[in-house]
């Protein structure tokens, strides 16, 4: 049985996957072509609760989004908006907001695919097949080897490509990572004989 499709991105998943910045990501969200979105525990919007998933006001968190300069590491929500909800409402309590990093940040799966349709991204050329690789595979399968080492071989394949895809979010000033399938292209020889081996 095949597997659904993902239901979230984070925004350095998505950043890969079309060939942008987060800058870019921010300004689409912005003008309403999908949502951003964060789960949440508890928020009071006047006499409103809202726990769960929420859409977030890039307005809030602008500063994370800088094209030129040092971006913001994290930010801080003072409006959010329900699921399926269209007027954003201010939060009251915490009185400080909510404090979130990118990583916390995320795409919903349909939206991401709706919007690769709306914009034919799925038929754009790959440019880079055969070019020199943009991300320091070296570093990062030495760190991996490393960290096998240490702690041993990873449960499942999705977790280590999870786990390569945050070691590129920490180690990369601009937070851009290798898409899924880039990272399981690379690692499916390596997962295949350490498997064996164990």
């Amino acid at each position: 049985m095949a597997l659904p499709r993902r239901a979230f991105y984070s925004l350095n998943e998505v950043t890969a996957r079309w060939d942008c910045a987060m800058a870019d990501i921010a300004g689409w969200a912005a003008v309403g072509y999908f949502d951003i979105v964060t789960g949440i525990r508890r928020a009071l919007c006047g006499s409103r609760a809202f726990a769960g998933f929420v859409s977030v006001s890039v307005a809030d968190i602008l500063p994370m989004f800088r094209r030129q300069g040092t971006a913001l590491s994290t930010g801080r929500l003072q409006n959010i908006r329900g699921a399926g909800e269209t007027d954003w409402r201010f939060i009251t309590e915490p009185e400080e907001g909510i404090e979130v990093t990118i990583a916390d940040l995320m795409i919903r799966g349909e939206d991401v695919y709706r919007f690769e349709e709306d914009c034919d991204l799925l038929r754009r050329p790959t440019v880079n097949i055969g070019a020199s690789s943009t991300y320091d595979w070296e570093a990062a399968l030495s760190a991996e080897i490393l960290r096998i080492h240490e702690h041993g071989v990873p449960g499942t394949q999705a977790e280590w490509i999870g786990r390569i895809q945050e070691w590129f979010a920490m180690k990369t000033e601009s937070g851009d990572v290798p898409d899924e399938r880039t990272i399981r292209r690379r690692l499916n020889p390596i997962w295949k004989s350490l498997r064996a081996s164990a």
